[in-house]
C-alpha cells in the first residue's frame, strides 16, 4: 500500500535535521516537495535522513538533493547503501553537461564542406595508390613464388564469384537480349528493315551489354561480399592478428579475391554473350520469324567475332577494378558496424559507377581506332 510522503525538521547543536518517511516518488510527493525545500532553506549545515524511507525514485531523488543543495550549503545523507547509488547517480545527471545547441548553418559552411570534400578525395586518392602499391607487391611474390600461393582459397573464391553467379548473369542477360529485340523490331518493322534487328542484337548484346551487365552484377553481388568479408574481419581485428602472426593480409585476403574475379569475369561475360544472343534469338523468331539458322548465319556474316572481342577485352579491366574497389573499401572498414556498412555501400557505388564509366572510355578509345 502505498505511503504519502511526509518529513520533520528538528534542530541541533550541529544544524538542522530532516527525517524523511513514506513514498517519495513522483506519484507520492504531491505538494511535500515544495514544503521540504521551503523548511530547510535559510543558513546551516543539513543532515536528511532516508533510512525511514519506504520508496525512492529519481524524482524523489532530485527533490532531495535540491532541498539538501538549496542554498549551496554542505549537506549530509544518511541512507542505505542502495539509496546512495540512487542519490549519486541523480547527482551525476543534475551536474552533466547539458546537450549542445546546435548552430544554424550558414552560406560559409557550404564553403566548409566543399573544403572537406576536396581534402576528403585527396586523402581517398592517396590511400587508393597505397593500396594499389601493396596488391602489385602481392601480384609480384604471387608471380616470383606461385608456390606460397594460397590456390584453395582462390579456387573456392572462383567458384563463389564464377560459377555461382552464372545463373543470374545469364538470366539478366536474356531478358536484356530479348528487350533489344523486341525493341528493335518494333522500330525497324516501321521501316521495313525488319532483318536488321539481327545486326542490332548482335552489336549490343556483344560489345556492350554482356561485359556491362555482367559488371554491374558482379559490382553488387561479389565487390559487396569482399568489402563485407574483410571489413568485418577488420573490425573484429583479424587483420591486425594476421599481421602479428607474420602473414600479409594482401597475400591471404586480397590476391585470392582479385585472381578468382579476374578468372571468372571473362567466363562469365562469354555465357552474358551467350545467353544475350539467345533472348534476341527468341524474340526475333517469335516475333519476326528469322529462325535460328538465319540468326547465326547473319550473327556470322554481319555482325563478325570484332564485337564480341572488343566486349571481352574489356572484362579484365573491369575485373580488376571492381576487385580492387570491394577489397580496398573493406580495408578501410573502421571498428564500428556503421562504418562497416558505409563502405560496403561506396564499394558498390564506386564499382557500379567506375565501371560504367571505363566502359565509356573504352568506346571512345575503340571509336577513334575506327573498331
Amino acid at each position: 500500500m502505498a505511503r504519502p510522503a511526509e518529513f520533520t525538521v528538528t534542530r541541533t547543536d550541529q544544524g538542522r535535521q530532516a527525517v524523511l518517511t513514506g513514498d517519495w516518488t513522483a506519484m507520492g510527493m504531491g505538494t511535500t516537495d515544495d514544503r521540504l525545500i521551503e523548511s530547510l532553506s535559510g543558513a546551516g549545515p543539513v543532515e536528511i535522513d532516508l533510512t525511514h524511507v519506504s520508496r525512492l525514485d529519481t524524482a524523489g531523488a532530485y527533490i532531495v538533493l535540491k532541498a539538501g543543495d538549496a542554498d549551496h550549503r554542505p549537506a549530509k545523507y544518511i541512507a542505505r547503501p542502495e539509496v546512495t547509488r540512487l542519490l549519486d547517480l541523480v547527482d551525476r545527471g543534475v551536474k552533466a553537461e547539458g546537450t549542445p545547441v546546435i548552430k544554424k548553418r550558414s552560406f560559409v559552411d557550404l564553403f566548409d564542406r566543399i573544403g572537406r570534400g576536396v581534402i576528403g578525395i585527396g586523402v581517398e586518392a592517396f590511400d587508393t595508390m597505397v593500396f594499389l602499391g601493396h596488391l602489385l607487391t602481392a601480384v609480384g611474390r604471387a608471380i616470383a613464388n606461385p608456390r606460397k600461393v594460397r590456390w584453395a582459397a582462390c579456387i573456392a573464391l572462383t567458384e563463389r564469384a564464377g560459377l555461382d553467379a552464372l545463373p543470374i548473369v545469364s538470366v539478366t542477360t536474356f531478358f536484356i537480349g530479348a528487350v533489344v529485340g523486341l525493341l528493335g523490331a518494333n522500330m525497324l518493322r516501321n521501316f521495313g528493315a525488319q532483318v536488321y534487328v539481327v545486326q542490332l542484337i548482335g552489336v549490343a548484346v556483344l560489345r556492350e551489354f554482356s561485359v556491362l551487365i555482367t559488371a554491374v552484377l558482379l559490382a553488387g553481388r561479389s565487390g559487396s561480399s569482399f568489402a563485407a568479408e574483410i571489413g568485418a574481419m577488420k573490425m573484429n581485428q583479424e587483420i591486425d592478428a594476421m599481421r602479428v602472426l607474420g602473414v600479409d593480409p594482401f597475400d591471404a585476403l586480397v590476391f585470392p579475391r582479385f585472381f578468382a574475379l579476374l578468372v571468372s569475369f571473362p567466363l562469365l561475360t562469354f555465357a552474358a554473350a551467350l545467353a544475350g544472343l539467345a533472348g534476341g534469338l527468341m524474340v526475333a523468331w517469335s516475333q519476326l520469324g528469322l529462325g535460328p539458322t538465319f540468326f547465326f548465319q547473319q550473327v556470322i556474316d554481319q555482325v563478325g567475332a570484332i564485337h564480341f572481342w572488343v566486349g571481352l577485352s574489356k572484362a579484365p579491366v573491369l575485373a580488376i577494378i571492381i576487385a580492387g574497389i570491394g577489397c580496398h573499401q573493406g580495408m578501410e572498414v573502421g571498428g564500428d558496424v556503421e562504418s562497416l556498412g558505409r563502405r560496403v555501400t561506396a564499394s558498390v557505388v564506386h564499382a557500379i559507377f567506375a565501371s560504367i564509366m571505363i566502359d565509356a572510355a573504352f568506346a571512345l578509345i575503340y571509336m577513334k581506332l575506327d573498331i
